[in-house]
């Protein structure tokens, strides 16, 4: 068993694991501490084949063809089963806290496995550090970045692809899975993440999180703001975290008020063309 320690967001965690899973983990490699941590990480994950672990299930979710099983095991501690094509991949046993987890793998999928249990570690031991993992996807321009939420399928990629296309010095961050922490002055920042979904984009770097747009498809392009209960209703849906958890519920509460506060918010109906970016675009630059 080897150990390594990312940094992601600011946020410290270790892997420990053998050396043929830390080969699958090329997307991590631009966020590897090039020296071992003084303080301790947020989580530690151990990584270990093994057999099946019981549990009982208490909610199960459907994500674009992933299925994950949420629960507790007889000792009460949270336990996540990742499945993949009708098979296991693994099984995510956790602390109470979140700041330990032991990941059993079957062998199938590892890759998926060890991703999933790292964002949903990752996800629930920085709640209540005014960080949240997003589904979205995060474009820069002129040193600042932009976010594009929406349901799946809704054209998140489509949209930050028009504006790699179309508006003149922009560049993507992420395409699937961003860090946005919020500060007590009230101004957030987006960090690129391990995690990019199809589009392999694992840059790590941050930007000043200068607005957040919620994506509609529409025959037409039409852009409007989103203030209080409007903005904040936008945010939910797009951010990771297990809700039924009063805890953990609390601390996102704590960030979304903040981002629905603080970041202006939009929500664009919209084609998937040239004028769509335009008028986002110009929306958002009149913001500046």
């Amino acid at each position: 068993m080897m150990t390594r320690y990312y940094k992601v967001a600011d946020h410290v965690f270790s892997v420990s694991g053998h050396d043929d899973m830390f080969r699958l983990m090329g997307n991590y490699e631009p966020f590897v501490c090039s020296d071992t941590p003084t303080a301790p990480p947020v989580f530690q994950l151990t990584v270990e084949a093994g057999e099946a672990v019981g549990f009982e299930e208490e909610l199960r979710q459907d994500d674009e063809g992933q299925q994950i099983g949420c629960g507790h095991n007889a000792e009460g501690q949270p336990v996540f089963e990742y499945i993949w094509a009708n098979k296991t991949a693994g099984w995510l046993v956790c602390s109470d806290q979140y700041t330990k987890g032991r990941l059993v793998t079957t062998g199938d999928y590892q890759k998926l496995a060890v991703d999933n249990a790292l964002m949903v570690l990752f996800a629930l031991a920085t709640a209540n550090q005014d960080t949240v993992l997003f589904h979205a996807a995060i474009v820069s321009w002129q040193g600042q970045g932009y976010m594009f939420l929406g349901k799946s399928g809704t054209g998140k990629s489509t949209h930050a692809r028009l504006w790699l296309k179309y508006i003149e010095g922009s560049e993507l961050v992420n395409d699937d899975n961003p860090v946005v922490r919020t500060y007590a002055d009230g101004h957030a920042t987006v960090f690129g993440s391990p995690w990019s979904g199809k589009t392999p984009c694992y840059r790590n770097i941050s930007y000043p999180l200068a607005g957040i747009v919620l994506l509609s498809q529409a025959p037409y392009n039409k852009i409007h703001p989103l203030r209080g209960l409007q903005a904040y209703a936008a945010l939910v849906p797009s951010i990771s975290g297990k809700r039924w958890d009063a805890s953990i519920a609390d601390g996102l509460h704590h960030t979304e008020n903040a981002l629905a506060t603080n970041i202006p918010c939009w929500h664009l109906e919209c084609l998937p063309d040239k004028e769509a970016a335009r008028v986002c675009h110009g929306e958002m630059r009149n913001e500046k």
